[in-house]
């Protein structure tokens, strides 16, 4: 049964949550058009069929697809705040590129975000830093976005939005820049646990 209220109400409170992280990070203008590839038809229509409320839709849709989703890949590809758009292939390895720094900022922006809009009642200051972590190993990233995005997260559970004012996060991003290279490559690939099971197409 499809959802397309529901839906539509969840993205707007993530997307709006997003905004409000932006303003303290110094990139409100540029969270203004987060996400707004949500509301076209091809994401749109996916979210809705597939809608739970307490996780993402496209996590349902990989169940019902053998693992695959149309939407995360309209999405990400049309997103520069997720990592998967910095993913490249070259010779059967995967290479990744860093994630610029304003795209970075608001990939911390989005994911604080996602832990208040999927389980308000739960989250605290480092509920975004401990998810993170325990995905990171299995995250294509390179050092440089892996590091400013743990530094970030790491900073608001200790301080809040205290020290993540845009002249902070500016300079430690390229004070990390500075000693890693621009791109990284992965010759095997890094696996997590075993796979959900799949679910009935509906």
């Amino acid at each position: 049964m499809s959802h397309p209220f529901k839906h539509f109400l969840l993205i707007q409170r993530h997307r709006h949550q997003v905004i409000r992280n932006g303003w303290h990070l110094g990139i409100f203008w540029q969270c203004l058009r987060h996400d707004l590839s949500k509301f076209g038809i091809t994401e749109f229509s996916r979210g809705a069929k597939y809608y739970v409320g307490n996780h993402s839709p496209i996590y349902e849709e990989r169940l019902r697809h053998v693992y695959s989703s149309v939407a995360c890949l309209h999405h990400t590809k049309r997103n520069k705040h997720h990592w998967e758009h910095y993913v490249d292939f070259f010779k059967g390895r995967i290479v990744v590129r860093n994630m610029p720094y304003k795209y970075a900022v608001e990939y911390v922006a989005d994911t604080l975000a996602a832990s208040k809009t999927y389980n308000p009642k739960e989250f605290k200051r480092g509920t975004t830093l401990e998810y993170f972590l325990a995905h990171s190993p299995y995250i294509y990233m390179t050092d440089v976005t892996r590091e400013f995005i743990t530094w970030m997260l790491t900073e608001y559970r200790d301080n809040g939005w205290k020290n993540l004012k845009r002249k902070n996060t500016k300079k430690k991003y390229e004070e990390i820049a500075k000693k890693h290279p621009e791109t990284k490559m992965f010759e095997a690939l890094n696996i997590q646990g075993e796979l959900p099971l799949l679910k009935e197409g509906v």
